[in-house]
């Protein structure tokens, strides 16, 4: 399917005992959406306070005078005529079939542009009640909002909502008993009304306005071409082209552009009649300050460099030191594993049968050993650490501070996100690259999370090798990922067709995050890793234990022997550790781990070895994520140039430091 086309999400019959169709919940990025899903449902969903977090649809249920009534929570849209993955999902839900009603949930602190998706909802014709949330923070600025007149205005019922502290969610409960259309309409340029005219009646009848989905035509939407196609003759087609080019020759402006701008002078003049400010109740002037500074090109550095040394302390220290110490020395491998394996020698009388939950490729030793005592405690600290500069509202700030750099690679400061979620995990790094508006974008980002960006389970494990040298190889490492990243990102943004987007992002001010908040997303976040990763370590382990006992593995090792001894320079056996990297990118460096203990290998096959390993093919979660996102042949054709292109490094790498004497001890 062309990136032009859609499929609209078609209606499946509905089970008699699930909750009847139902409230969603539309908004732009980083208005406590989610937050509010929580509240309704009290199921969990993550509450980001980073543009886009939430890139999947999550449904619960509520109840309503009595009734059981399902929740959707969509992704963030600034508007209904999509630009991203995540308006349309959002766009696709809303007409794909009739809500019972919709809560367009706005940020009460930015009146202007949540009337103006308010208006989109009253063009569809669709029944909804508008909630302003985050009216703590609104107050706090000074910000005051008649909501009886905003509601008489728009002609639907107005809630004014705290979500994370359930203020207002029980008036909003009761609005969406009896939720209405919008008796609002915005007047556009007469050519354009003229123009809506005609197309009205030849667009496909629906339960969204004739008017609104002439509009969107009208507006050039791209994405409703194969919706389109399927349902109107080509006739009709034809002529609603002849109207559209018509159109746009009576405007110097692209159509989309005049359509915002009458809707947002609309949303201007509606909140300037029922806004009020109050001078006294301004922010603190720290607050303000460090709202300017964190986002300066050079005093935001600082921070920026804060911020990372305390993530390095709490993770690298604190996660992949302490807690992993504790939990694989003093808890798997000096209770758990000898217990294990003491009950299968007893009472188990088949051989294969404790090879495969306590031998050298076990289920409980290998996998388990891995998954709850090497990698959960420097994931579960990232996310920790993660979810704090979320909530804080320093991401966004990051997000501009590093624009100018990603310009360079063909992004912007919008792939900050999935860059350092990369650091945590990048299966999942992978799947929020939704939030990146074009499909160049998208997949720049996920070459580089697999080339160039290390997980934090692999990150320590290769922290630690390096860590028996110097600073320069360090500092070695460090310098060609980061050589890497710059490269293969220009060489994309050169080389894949498309184009990149325009760098527009909404900053919420800083605050102290909130534990609950905290909470709640590290939680998530956990059992995501849970319930997605440690499946796929005990998969992995399957895996090497099946080609361990077909021998496959001694074949695998002795084909990639001639490219590791005689291009990197390394031993044969570091052979099993890249094998065992495809499946887990923290087992191969945990193999090189072990040799390096061992005095295997000489300072250059220490440095040549952990670029390689870092820079080699993503893991299997990855990858797999990376299809599901792209399809199988792109996902196979950066399999096969990062596999490539690590080797490469790799050997240039060896070769550097085999001819220039570099003092790595």
């Amino acid at each position: 399917m062309s990136e032009a086309a859609t499929t609209l999400p078609v209606e499946r019959p509905q089970a008699p005992d699930e909750p009847r169709s139902g409230i969603v919940l539309v908004g732009q990025p980083n208005v406590g959406k989610s937050a509010l899903f929580g509240a309704l449902t009290g199921s969990y969903v993550t509450v980001s306070n980073y543009p886009g977090t939430t890139v999947e649809i999550a449904t619960g249920a509520t109840v309503l005078d009595g009734n059981k009534v399902a929740v959707i929570d969509t992704p963030g849209a600034h508007s209904f005529n999509p630009m991203s993955e995540d308006e349309r999902v959002t766009r696709d839900l809303l007409m794909s079939r009739p809500a019972e009603a919709v809560v367009a949930v706005g940020d009460a602190k930015d009146l202007d542009r949540t009337i103006a998706l308010a208006l989109q909802l009253s063009e569809m014709q669709l029944p909804y009640v508008l909630c302003l949330n985050m009216m703590d923070e609104a107050k706090q600025r000074g910000i005051g909002i008649d909501h009886a007149a905003l509601a008489a205005e728009l002609g639907v019922d107005v809630v004014p909502t705290v979500a994370i502290q359930r203020k207002g969610v029980p008036q909003l409960r009761s609005a969406l008993t009896a939720p209405r259309t919008g008796t609002i309409h915005v007047r556009y340029p007469a050519h354009v009304e003229h123009a809506i005219e005609r197309i009205a009646p030849l667009v496909p009848r629906s339960h969204v306005s004739a008017r609104a989905l002439a509009l969107m035509v009208l507006s050039g939407d791209e994405t409703l071409a194969g919706w389109i196609r399927e349902r109107v003759p080509a006739a009709a087609r034809a002529a609603i082209e002849d109207v559209r080019q018509e159109l746009r020759r009576d405007f110097r402006e692209p159509l989309r552009y005049v359509v915002n701008q009458a809707r947002y002078r609309l949303a201007r003049d509606i909140a300037g009649r029922v806004v009020s400010r109050r001078e006294q109740d301004r922010r603190h002037p720290l607050g303000e300050w460090l709202d300017r500074v964190t986002i300066h090109p050079l005093w935001g550095i600082p921070f920026l460099a804060a911020a990372l040394y305390l993530v390095y302390q709490f993770v690298g220290v604190l996660g992949a030191g302490v807690l992993v110490d504790w939990l694989e020395n003093g808890l798997f491998n000096g209770w758990i594993n000898p217990v294990a394996t003491s009950l299968f020698d007893r009472f188990v009388p088949w051989l294969w049968a404790r090879d495969l939950f306590v031998g050298e490729y076990g289920l409980i030793t290998m996998a388990l050993t891995y998954a709850l005592a090497l990698i959960l405690p420097i994931v579960g600290t990232f996310f920790i650490a993660f979810s704090v500069l979320e909530d804080s509202g320093y991401l966004p700030r990051l997000a501009v501070l590093m624009n100018r750099a990603f310009k360079k690679i063909g992004l912007n400061g919008k792939a900050v996100l999935p860059m350092i979620l990369g650091l945590g995990c990048g299966t999942m790094a992978t799947l929020t690259t939704r939030v990146l508006q074009t499909r160049k974008e998208r997949l720049i980002v996920i070459i580089l999370l697999a080339v160039g960006v290390p997980c934090s389970a692999q990150l320590a494990v290769i922290a630690t090798i390096l860590g028996s040298l110097s600073m320069v190889a360090m500092g070695i490492w460090v310098g060609v990922l980061i050589g890497v990243i710059v490269l293969v990102g220009a060489l994309a943004a050169r080389i894949l067709p498309g184009r990149g987007s325009d760098f527009v992002l909404e900053l919420p001010p800083l605050r102290v995050p909130r534990l609950s908040n905290i909470v709640v997303k590290t939680a998530g976040r956990i059992e995501w890793y849970l319930k997605e990763a440690v499946p796929l370590f005990v998969l992995g382990t399957l895996i090497l234990f099946a080609a361990d006992r077909l021998h496959l593995l001694s074949s695998l090792e002795r084909l990639v022997e001639p490219v590791l001894t005689t291009l990197l320079g390394l031993p044969k056996e570091t052979a099993q550790a890249f094998i065992v990297g495809f499946l887990r990118r923290d087992f191969g460096a945990a193999g090189l781990y072990s040799m390096t203990e061992a005095g295997a290998l000489d300072p250059v096959q220490i440095v040549v070895a952990a670029v390689t390993m870092t820079l080699f093919i993503p893991c299997v979660a990855h990858f797999f994520m990376t299809v599901k996102e792209r399809g199988w042949r792109t996902g196979t054709a950066i399999l096969s140039f990062v596999t490539l292109f690590a080797i490469t490094i790799g050997a240039l790498l060896n070769w550097v430091l085999r001819t220039i004497p570099v003092a790595l001890q």
